[in-house]
């Protein structure tokens, strides 16, 4: 049995089959052709944050493999209540498939994932986010972009950076990330990046201003500068990472055809300028699409170790 919990516990192999699972399935859904993979399986989704894109794409996704959801918030169980997780891991596991989760401190999902009975995704915590990056990488292949890749990562040190990290040292491309003083990636994700690097022939190079990180990029990315639990630090975040914002003037220090990627929502004004945004809005919004078919190739993936 393998849980989903960061990038860094699969290698390339492994994770280029997941994409080429998932790319399969989308290709047979817009076929109409629905494989019931994982018929009468149950997902517990277990929320302690909210999202959109991650409760859509998974109930969907488990749907159309015939399987069934079930979205559990805090209101809705007594996790974060009084009951130890290793409790709630116990039983949860031993009723559903497969559980996602999407929380806060890293180590809860590890706990969890260390009772659990059942394959445990990460479907987003503080430290990382790696089915957005399956989503990512699976639109790369998508818009013939996924060879020679030099991606530049604009915006906060965060639980997206440190994914796309662990991205580039699995698949060996060159990354590139420009933060501000004081909003650098973790040393420790980094330091495991880079070692993991040293095998696969990635670059990882890091970078205080964004205009060095974006020259000649292939790939142009960023992300929200205010994620959620840090609403009380906007106006600050707003004043620090001024000259960060992705616009034409940053784009046009990439290559011509660079790809512009962002994970949503999108702040236009802040991390992109509403013209960027809009002239890549395609790919962004093929990207937010793929969250659903890399997630069901993930799901598929697990569900075939056990």
């Amino acid at each position: 049995m393998r849980h989903f919990l960061t990038l860094k516990d699969f290698t390339k192999d492994e994770i280029l089959e997941i994409i080429d699972i998932g790319l399969e399935i989308k290709k047979n859904l817009k076929s109409k052709i629905y494989k019931k993979e994982l018929e009468n399986q149950t997902l517990g989704m277990i929320f302690e944050k909210s999202s959109t894109r991650t409760r859509v794409s998974f109930e969907t996704g488990m749907f159309q493999l015939g399987g069934h959801a079930l979205f559990l918030s805090n209101r809705d169980i007594h996790l974060g209540r009084g009951e130890p997780i290793k409790d709630t891991a116990r039983v949860i596991s031993s009723m559903c498939d497969m559980v996602m989760i999407r929380t806060f401190e890293h180590s809860m999902i590890e706990e969890f994932a260390s009772y659990s009975k059942v394959p445990i995704i990460n479907g987003l915590t503080d430290s990382y986010h790696p089915v957005q990056l399956l989503a990512d990488y699976m639109t790369l292949v998508e818009h013939s972009a996924s060879e020679n890749i030099v991606c530049a990562y604009v915006g906060d040190g965060n639980n997206m950076t440190h994914s796309w990290m662990m991205l580039a040292a699995k698949l060996g491309f060159e990354l590139r990330i420009a933060t501000p003083v004081g909003y650098e990636v973790d040393q420790t994700v980094l330091a495991d990046a880079q070692e993991l690097a040293c095998e696969s022939g990635a670059k990882i190079i890091t970078y205080n201003d964004p205009k060095e990180a974006v020259k000649g990029a292939t790939v142009v990315t960023t992300d929200t500068w205010t994620s959620m639990g840090q609403e009380e630090e906007k106006e600050e975040r707003i004043k620090i990472f001024k000259g960060f914002m992705v616009d034409e003037n940053m784009m046009s220090l990439a290559q011509s055809d660079a790809k512009f990627l962002h994970c949503l929502p999108a702040y236009r004004g802040l991390e992109v300028s509403e013209e960027t945004f809009e002239k890549h809005s395609k790919i962004v919004f093929d990207e937010a699409e793929n969250r659903l078919h890399a997630q069901k190739g993930l799901m598929v993936w697990l569900d075939k170790q056990r």
